[in-house]
């Protein structure tokens, strides 16, 4: 089994949740921020929480404060740091190290000048760093490892070289890796990082044009070369991706969203079926924490041709957790709207499973777009 490594919004440790737990109604912590709208990204660096998104403001202890696009808070208290980098667009992903947060995304400045989807910025004064490359595409997700920054989305060319959908980094001189250049042939939505191996998740057909790599794979992380011995069969749109030292969680989209747990060669362990899309997924103390746009978990696998189950189902708004061996748990904090939860993460110092998405109430209670339990 490969040494873990801890990768962007995959932070494993936290104690296992007693059953009574789990089975209590969660409450989310009143201390985060919210936001006036969506949020697309998380990460953390100590106990400081960046988020990302579409907002443009944040409140935090009775007062909103300008937030274009991205902001930071302390994860102990809630207060809300003066972190505050401006982007014109969307930012969709975050990643943080000791010293710069990397934000990808929408956007074609930060802070009035020009980047193009991609930036480096410092992690206390949120200065724009000199760090400067150009994407044809969209860039979707991003993660850390092996001195690394990687890049997944849907793009065709990185700062003039060519790059299918899929690019890294080095952290040591920022300069475009020329020898890590995996290609998929279609999005990737989805990235994770353990030891030398780095999975990604998409709407891809193959990886390098070898077979079994549909929508899941994992590649080497120095040279790209595809793993041999990882050959999931997953049967729709990769949203999300986990990693613990049992194997690979992803969350997929489609008819029916699906939460599905894979062994290190493949094998599926378990899965779970949910009435709408599965977007985000995290695992920690042998729990599986899902967020996305489903109402239901269903009680079996099948569902019907709209999504819907047809063996009954337990009420799971925007959110639900699976133990390690895929039985739904009693922790069903329940999120409004359409679009629910896009992203989830555990944070490992205020030891909490948190959730962005574009909700406005978890339990009934004010939580706009992030939520901390």
């Amino acid at each position: 089994m490969p040494r873990l490594l801890v990768p962007l919004v995959v932070l494993i440790g936290l104690l296992v949740p007693s059953s009574a737990a789990l089975a209590a109604v969660p409450q989310a912590r009143s201390a985060a921020p919210t936001f006036n709208g969506g949020v697309y990204a998380i990460a953390h660096r100590g106990a400081t929480v960046y988020v990302g998104g579409a907002f443009t403001t944040a409140t935090a202890g009775g007062r909103t404060y300008p937030r274009d696009r991205m902001a930071a808070f302390d994860s102990r208290t809630g207060k809300l740091l003066d972190w505050a980098p401006g982007a014109d667009g969307v930012v969709r992903a975050l990643a943080a190290t000791p010293d710069s947060v990397y934000a990808a995304g929408d956007f074609h400045r930060i802070d009035g000048e020009p980047r193009d989807s991609l930036a480096r910025l410092h992690p206390t004064s949120g200065e724009l760093r000199s760090w400067r490359h150009t994407l044809a595409g969209t860039a979707y997700t991003l993660a850390v490892g092996n001195g690394r920054l990687y890049l997944g989305g849907s793009f065709a060319d990185v700062s003039g070289q060519k790059r299918s959908n899929l690019a890294a980094f080095s952290l040591a001189t920022g300069k475009l890796d020329a020898g890590w250049r995996p290609a998929a042939d279609d999005t990737v939505h989805a990235l994770a990082v353990t030891g030398p191996r780095v999975y990604l998740g998409g709407g891809f057909h193959t990886v390098n044009a070898v077979k079994g790599t549909l929508r899941l794979a994992g590649v080497n992380g120095v040279s790209g070369e595809v793993v041999p011995v990882f050959r999931p069969r997953v049967p729709a749109e990769v949203r999300a991706i986990s990693l613990d030292p049992l194997g690979v969680h992803v969350a997929t989209a489609g008819v029916g969203g699906r939460a599905i747990a894979y062994g290190w060669t493949g094998m599926m362990r378990w899965q779970r079926v949910f009435d709408g899309d599965a977007s985000a997924i995290v695992t920690t103390g042998g729990i599986t924490y899902v967020g996305g746009h489903f109402d239901n978990a269903c009680l079996t696998e099948r569902n019907g041709v709209k999504g819907g189950c047809v063996d009954g189902a337990r009420a799971r708004f925007k959110l639900a957790a699976v133990t390690s061996k895929g039985q739904l748990t009693g922790w069903a904090p329940t999120a409004n709207g359409v679009i629910g939860v896009r992203v989830l993460s555990v944070n490992h110092v205020a030891g909490a499973i948190e959730a962005g998405g574009d909700f406005t109430t978890i339990n009934g209670q004010d939580r706009r777009r992030f939520a901390a339990f």
